[in-house]
């Protein structure tokens, strides 16, 4: 299960999106998110993800290791739309007992169901794409006005990066420590809710132990190569805007334009 989660771990590649400054793509991955949030028909969400599609073709990631990394939201995907189906009022559909299911309901959760899956596949995208110390380097940049006023920009992104440094790390151990206790004897996988919680513990206790060695190793790691901070520090890579850049840039500029005329002035399906 842990193994289907691709959040935080980077595709090697040399496809212009993975040339690509990571400012650029950050900001083309919120304006993606946006219109993503502001989809209306199921015109302008067979746009996007074939916008997403196309992308992926054209980085040149298995398309089969994109769509393991959105097995683990699924869950949340099904929830949302049983939630959507039981809960909006509308055109009766069908009806028993205390069960009622509208038009509307059916039309909202498959709307959120492709809002969330185009939503997870296109952040997935820069992830994929870009490294993650990379991506602390954008992040810093985009944010280093608001280091005039005293915030710790440099720190915040050094955060980030550590963080989805150790996502597939942890994920990993956690594979492993399952494994090792399911050897012993331990049931992941029957009982209730409360049974398989329980289960869990065992796992919990030496991931948390192994989480914490890890970050004093780390910690004492930068301190012996005298880490004091972001004030003073310099870059081997200085970020510099190229010609994929624009292109990228162009051409969601287009796709933008050309959504944004189907979704407001053609008539929506």
């Amino acid at each position: 299960m842990f193994r289907d989660i691709t959040l935080g771990q980077y595709y090697p590649g040399n496809s212009p999106m993975h040339r690509a400054d990571p400012r650029v793509k950050i900001i083309l991955t919120f304006i993606l998110m946006t219109t993503i949030m502001i989809a209306k028909s199921y015109t302008a969400f067979l746009m996007i993800a074939g916008l997403i599609l196309a992308t992926v073709i054209f980085c040149r990631i298995p398309f089969g290791y994109t769509v393991k990394g959105l097995k683990p939201i699924m869950p949340v995907v099904v929830f949302a739309a049983l939630v959507n189906i039981f809960t909006t009022e509308g055109t009766l559909l069908y009806k028993f007992r205390f069960i009622h299911i509208t038009y509307e309901g059916l039309d909202t959760a498959a709307k959120m169901s492709l809002r969330i899956v185009t939503l997870i596949a296109g952040t997935s995208i820069m992830l994929l794409t870009t490294t993650p110390l990379s991506l602390t380097d954008g992040i810093e940049r985009l944010l280093y006005p608001l280091s005039r006023i005293g915030l710790p920009v440099h720190e915040f992104a050094m955060m980030m990066n550590i963080a989805l440094r150790f996502i597939p790390t942890l994920l990993e151990e956690t594979d492993k420590v399952m494994k090792a206790q399911t050897s012993r004897g331990v049931d992941f996988e029957t009982g209730g809710i409360i049974e398989r919680g329980k289960s869990f513990i065992p796992v919990l206790v030496p991931l948390f132990v192994s989480a914490l060695r890890r970050a004093d190793e780390l910690a004492v790691a930068m301190e012996a190569r005298c880490y004091r901070g972001g004030k003073g520090r310099t870059r081997m890579r200085q970020l510099k805007l190229s010609k994929a850049d624009l292109q990228i840039t162009f051409f969601l500029a287009a796709f933008e334009f050309v959504l944004l005329y189907v979704q407001y002035f053609k008539m929506p399906v």
